[in-house]
């Protein structure tokens, strides 16, 4: 039986669509439109970027001064003009985030609003683990550009100026993910604070570096391939200025030793005079000497010799998503499932009683999409539902649908944010037992179509879990078919699927509540 993903369908005749990202970072806030046409095609149609100091107020006294604030309205105000130049009026073609300057400023909510009232755009949620996403897919075409060999690592690291994100790929795959506290922001704040010399920067960065690269250092395997790549505006301008290279327009790469040596030479510069040499703006080349020195100790502790430098950014991924409408793509679906898989072996789950009670789950959501209405990025939140509904037992056997919630809600997973981990675990949690009631932690807090989904996916959940009460796989291909009232469930020359019947009228009863379907099994001989 597969368990592969279905790939996202494409077509030269999808109609394309002016979309925009606004990117709102600790130094600056960004934009990016484009026309994009499904996943296939996406063309830069301009880029902006203006200085807007959140992270200096945000890191130093955990909230965003109400001047940052409002020279943060003034650009978006800017921002939302040229969108009316372009005619990208719709919510669905604009996108705006923010992260952690905002994110953890204590009044992060008030900013929201504000900016809001002010411009009418919406910040969505978007927590570390969508960076994650975010930024494996905008890397993907770089890999594409390396063709690196089946054994290689690919270490992807943004060193942002409240944060510095890693990502381990084997191949293609991600096996390691984090966002580390630690941005060249936050540093040089530190520095400021202890009247540092710049001159002593170097030394000074071993120990916030050092959990970075300790953690790293784990993750590597001798005998392969390693890449070190870069993101972040920082390091192409280095390409831009040194090498006097376009990332956009080829791979890119420098060594250790030069970017040293260029270190070197701009470490005592202040930021006027940086910004007085190069094309930057003072708040970029307050953090340009930081970041430039912790990409080169990152690099050198973890063994690397050269830098590939890429010119990917968040809003490219943000892109990308949009493109995608709402529908991960095979490969990104691929990572989220074996994060799921650790999670589940970390709790000793019987992995081949999950796995195949998420794939009978996959075949009736399919087979009922006219019934439920639910898109495909639901069959995921099924899926994984599916997979960890029993991890519970591993805290206890009684009650253990209760514990299984609480340990995905408290798990971390590759690339699924809050909202779609609230509702895996509320999935699984209503695998048995009680339905859903308004009462219960999580679910009351839920909008109304989310609270229906999970009601859909929990009963649809419910039946393919009843199909191998025997645990032995018997029951492999399902067929379902609507006949009347009927929800009939054809399965072929099954020597004995009694317990399979039993199961299911006990666990019917809820799928039938929320589809008004009777449920029955119908064992095919073919003689």
């Amino acid at each position: 039986m597969s368990t592969e993903f279905e790939s996202v369908e494409t077509s030269s005749s999808i109609a394309p669509r002016i979309v925009a990202v606004i990117d709102i970072g600790a130094s600056s806030v960004r934009m990016a439109i484009a026309e994009i046409r499904g996943v296939e095609s996406v063309r830069i149609l301009e880029n902006l970027s203006q200085a807007v100091n959140l992270g200096r107020d945000s890191f130093l006294t955990g909230k965003i001064s109400q001047k940052t604030i409002e020279d943060c309205v003034y650009v978006l105000r800017i921002y939302r003009e040229k969108l009316n130049e372009y005619q990208i009026t719709s919510k669905d073609c604009i996108r705006v985030v923010a992260t952690s300057a905002v994110r953890e400023a204590a009044n992060r909510l008030a900013f929201h609003d504000r900016i809001f009232i002010a411009t009418g755009f919406e910040i969505e949620p978007f927590d570390v683990a969508e960076l994650h996403r975010v930024t494996y897919l905008g890397i993907l075409p770089v890999l594409d550009q390396l063709d690196p060999p089946e054994n290689s690592q690919n270490i992807v690291c943004e060193i942002g100026g409240g944060s510095t994100e890693m990502l381990i790929l084997d191949n293609r795959d991600v096996n390691f993910w984090r966002t580390f506290r630690t941005g060249s922001l936050r540093i040089r704040q530190k520095l400021e604070a202890f009247n540092v010399p710049v001159e002593k920067m170097r030394n000074l960065l071993h120990s916030p570096i050092n959990q970075i690269v300790s953690e790293v250092n784990e993750q590597l395997t001798d005998g392969t391939q390693k890449n070190f790549i870069a993101m972040g505006s920082e390091i192409r301008f280095v390409a831009s200025e040194l090498l006097q290279k376009n990332p956009a327009n080829e791979i890119v790469t420098i060594d250790i030793e030069t970017l040293h040596e260029f270190n070197s030479e701009i470490l005592t510069l202040t930021p006027e005079k940086l910004a007085r040499r190069f094309p930057l703006s003072v708040p970029d080349a307050e953090t340009l000497v930081l970041t430039l020195l912790s990409y080169e100790s990152i690099a050198r502790e973890t063994g690397m010799q050269e830098i590939i430098i890429s010119n990917v950014n968040l809003r490219d991924g943000l892109i990308t998503e949009m493109g995608m409408e709402g529908v991960w793509q095979t490969s990104i679906e691929r990572q989220i499932f074996n994060s799921a898989i650790t999670v589940g072996r970390k709790y000793h789950f019987d992995e081949a009683h999950a796995k195949h009670v998420a794939e009978i789950s996959r075949q009736i959501f399919n087979q009922l999409t006219d019934l439920h209405q639910l898109g495909r990025r639901y069959r995921t939140i099924l899926y994984l539902a599916s997979l960890l509904h029993e991890v519970g037992q591993y805290v206890s056997s009684r009650s253990f649908h209760k514990h299984s919630m609480f340990l995905i809600r408290n798990s971390e997973f590759f690339g699924i944010g809050a909202d779609d981990q609230m509702m895996i675990a509320l999935v699984a949690r209503y695998h048995r037992r009680a339905q859903p009631q308004q009462r219960h932690e999580g679910y009351g807090s839920l909008e109304r179509d989310a609270r229906i989904a999970v009601s859909k996916l929990s009963a649809i959940l419910r039946i393919a879990k009843a199909l191998d009460a025997s645990r032995n796989q018997t029951i492999g291909e399902v067929n379902c078919k609507i006949i009347g009232s009927r929800l009939v469930l054809q399965i072929e020359n099954v020597s004995d699927p009694s317990l399979a019947q039993f199961e299911l009228n006990q666990n019917s009863e809820f799928f039938e509540s929320i589809f008004g379907r009777q449920v029955v099994l119908e064992n095919i001989k073919n003689i």
